[in-house]
């Protein structure tokens, strides 16, 4: 959680001093629900995100230098620095990245799954999406056809009460969005986004009702973002007020508190991991920098699909 919230305070310098470009939408105050659900996955699992998704590739193994160069639009990054900050993809990882298109990531999620369960691979595919999302058509459509074709999917609202700058009470008439997706036949629940342990746990039993053939679960993680929408977002939806309230339950800190009342890490160890955080932070940067940009002759490549040579 410490390396995404560096990462991403890093990210919103950059944009500033207009070295990143684009669009930008941190999940700063989410970290708990990238890692939770990322520690009860294995790596043959496939993962598809949302267009605030840089935590979710972090917790998927995916490189940060591969992450920041893609930020900075270069040839090393690991969508070839055509994507940038909303269109991360590393197929090796099986992160089948973010999405630009609200509830866009959700057919795609269960097309994954289809593919898994009819090759018997037993992998288990985790769709991220917001609240947002949940009002699409696409989300009905794909919680159908998941409950109907029992397949290997977690459905991961997260929930962070704001589509955009709408908030949750003026869009649904049923902010119980758990309750709601049982509707469908699937298993649902809600879990405290804002504590990772309590995540971890909710998406181990997800994951293992799955993987047991149980069908495709729903987790509602009630969370927060810190920050506006995106950059460009002037935040004059919600009160102030309401965003210290949710600061005081920021993730790392309350791991951190409860660590340090187990005994389990010390503080000489806690500035030992933002230290180690920074760095790779700093290398990244460095490494982004220094990175070439796509030659202009290839601009045209991954238009059409290359056979034999490229087209």
């Amino acid at each position: 959680m410490t390396r995404m919230r560096l990462f991403e305070e890093r990210c919103v310098e950059l944009y500033s001093a207009a070295k990143i470009r684009g669009f930008l939408h941190v999940g700063i105050g989410e970290e708990a629900v990238a890692v939770g659900v990322s520690a009860a996955l294995a790596p043959a699992d496939p993962v598809v995100s949302t267009y605030r998704e840089h935590g979710h590739a972090l917790a998927r193994g995916v490189p940060m230098d591969s992450l920041m160069a893609e930020m900075y639009g270069r040839a090393t990054g690991c969508s070839g620095g055509r994507g940038g900050s909303m269109h991360l993809f590393d197929a090796d990882r099986r992160f089948y990245g973010g999405n630009a298109i609200v509830a866009g990531g959700l057919p795609l999620a269960i097309g994954l799954a289809l593919a898994d369960a009819m090759r018997g691979t037993g992998a288990v595919t985790t769709c991220f999406f917001g609240d947002g999302a949940y009002a699409e058509g696409e989300f009905h459509e794909c919680a159908n056809l998941a409950a109907l074709w029992h397949l290997p999917v977690v459905l991961a609202c997260e929930n962070n009460l704001y589509a955009m700058g709408t908030a949750i009470e003026r869009a649904q008439a049923e902010t119980d969005l758990a309750l709601r997706a049982s509707s469908y036949g699937m298993a649902a629940w809600a879990v405290d986004g804002m504590d990772v342990v309590a995540v971890a746990e909710a998406a181990r039993r997800a994951v293992d009702h799955v993987r047991g053939g149980g069908g495709p679960v729903f987790l509602e993680l009630r969370t927060y973002r810190f920050r506006a929408h995106s950059m460009y977002d002037p935040e004059r939806y919600r009160d102030k007020a309401e965003v210290e309230r949710w600061r005081e339950r920021d993730p790392i800190d309350a791991l951190v508190a409860r660590l340090l009342e187990e005994g389990a890490l010390d503080e000489a160890a806690l500035e030992r991991i933002r230290a180690d955080a920074l760095a790779e932070v700093d290398r990244s940067v460095e490494s982004a920098e220094a990175a070439p940009l796509e030659p202009v002759e290839e601009l045209t490549r991954h238009v059409y699909a290359e056979q034999g040579g490229r087209s």
